[in-house]
């Protein structure tokens, strides 16, 4: 159930409040938004083997056809033009570039990729390019997937091909997307593909994500002298249920999953050893100069940030006896997230005080309502608005503070497959209409299309 943001008087904001290069974008995803499964040469992923399992998406749906922005993206690009953004996280679809084992890259797949990057260009969007959001091809998870070190290498070759073939024009480089969920979400949970249930397997996939991670920048450094380049992490600010002693303790065993075991290795400090020693029958096998070369130098951390986490012990409970509970009487999103823009500025004040991080980009951001297209075809998702107002107002309130964050991707342009939710869920500025891909600027992105414009706005 939702709860609506009852505030007479939201914050005042003005893109002015902001450093004048300031960066302004939106974010998508390949799978969630390009269909065309079948089209330009692609091969499957996982993602399509997955939504064939009975019971696996909420509504019974895939991506096979999602946005359809595989043929409508210069549509697409002018949307994004049109709201008066001057950036664009987009990702590459691995199986495009390498649809079958051992093959050579697909040249269909990158002069699809080409193409898109030169019309952003000619947009004036800003190319930010995530190399893997989630869609592994199937060939690479029938020989083990993320769980195999070969998978490692052949991510490598991958982002060695698509910076080889882009880097001319794409300076912006995203390694990975929320590595957390690669892991724990595909291979603990199993709610996301390829669902697998097994937490020694997802502890070794994290690893060999985040040295894909490491392994993949010298590659792109080569092929783009002056990329700049980092990783997206799903991060959460948390905080312990009571001050009892066991719920504290339990808090922090939670973030050394959640946020420390990512954080801690990308900024040379190895795994963190609390976790290590609580699950040192499930621990990755981490070789020789594999912790050098996660850490190896970024020039961003990308910052994924939709809600805060409130921690209990909970004894029994595999595997770090911690649970999330529900904190009452506060604002939530259709998915039941909590609306926490204070959570914005604590999660990147904790960050820029344990760790030496390079300058901070939110690279995801938003919020889920259900959304009701009016008679007039207007979608007043005053909602979605409002939530947009109030963490930029506490984004621009840290970076008062001092915090060094230097741009703002929300999420989404365009509603999307929302991946185990199907189409039941929609974070976009733009509507979609899945049976006729019609696209409807809501109430949400016209609020982003004049703050952009600089013009001050109130919720």
């Amino acid at each position: 159930m939702t709860k609506k943001i009852h505030d007479p008087a939201p914050p005042a904001i003005a893109r002015s409040d902001f450093a004048r290069d300031f960066l302004w974008g939106c974010a998508t995803s390949s799978y969630q938004i390009e269909g065309g499964v079948r089209a330009g040469g692609r091969g499957d992923s996982i993602w399509d083997r997955f939504c064939e399992q009975p019971g696996a998406i909420r509504d019974g749906s895939s991506g096979a056809v999602a946005c359809d922005h595989y043929h409508r993206w210069p549509e697409d690009l002018d949307l994004g033009r049109d709201l008066g953004l001057n950036a664009y996280r987009f990702s590459i679809a691995w199986p495009r570039i390498f649809p079958e084992p051992g093959a050579r890259p697909n040249p269909q797949g990158l002069d699809f990729y080409s193409r898109l990057v030169d019309g952003m260009l000619e947009r004036g969007l800003q190319p930010w390019l995530t190399l893997y959001h989630w869609d592994l091809p199937q060939h690479l998870q029938e020989r083990g997937g993320w769980n195999e070190r070969d998978t490692v290498h052949a991510f490598a070759e991958f982002a060695d091909v698509v910076s080889a073939h882009l880097g001319d024009r794409v300076k912006h480089w995203i390694t990975h997307n929320e590595p957390w969920c690669t892991a724990i979400h595909g291979h603990f949970e199993g709610v996301h593909a390829p669902g697998v249930k097994d937490f020694r397997t997802a502890l070794q996939v994290a690893h060999h994500v985040l040295l894909s991670h490491g392994l993949a920048l010298p590659a792109i450094r080569a092929n783009v002298p002056d990329a700049q380049a980092g990783i997206a992490l799903s991060l959460h600010p948390l905080s312990a249920a009571s001050d009892r002693p066991e719920d504290i303790a339990a808090c922090v065993r939670h973030d050394g999953l959640r946020n420390r075991w990512f954080l801690d290795p990308l900024h040379g400090r190895g795994y963190p050893a609390d976790i290590l020693e609580r699950c040192a029958a499930d621990a990755p096998a981490v070789l020789a100069g594999d912790l050098e070369a996660i850490a190896a130098p970024t020039d961003f951390l990308g910052v994924n940030y939709y809600f805060p986490e409130i921690i209990a012990h909970a004894p029994g409970a595999a595997p770090l006896e911690a649970r999330v509970v529900a904190r009452e009487d506060v604002a939530r999103t259709a998915f039941g997230w909590e609306v926490a823009p204070d959570g914005l500025g604590a999660l990147i004040r904790r960050i820029e005080a344990d760790y030496d991080c390079a300058p901070i980009y939110i690279t995801e951001n938003g919020s889920t309502w259900d959304d009701v297209v009016g008679a007039d075809g207007q979608i007043d998702d005053h909602q979605r608005r409002d939530y947009l107002v109030r963490h930029l107002a506490a984004l621009r309130d840290t970076i008062a503070q001092g915090s060094r964050v230097k741009g703002y991707f929300a999420w989404s342009l365009l509603d999307n497959f929302e991946w185990a939710e199907g189409y039941t869920r929609r974070f976009g500025l733009t509507h979609v209409d899945f049976a006729t891909q019609q696209r409807r600027l809501k109430r949400s992105g016209q609020w982003y299309r004049a703050f952009l414009k600089l013009e001050p706005q109130q919720g």
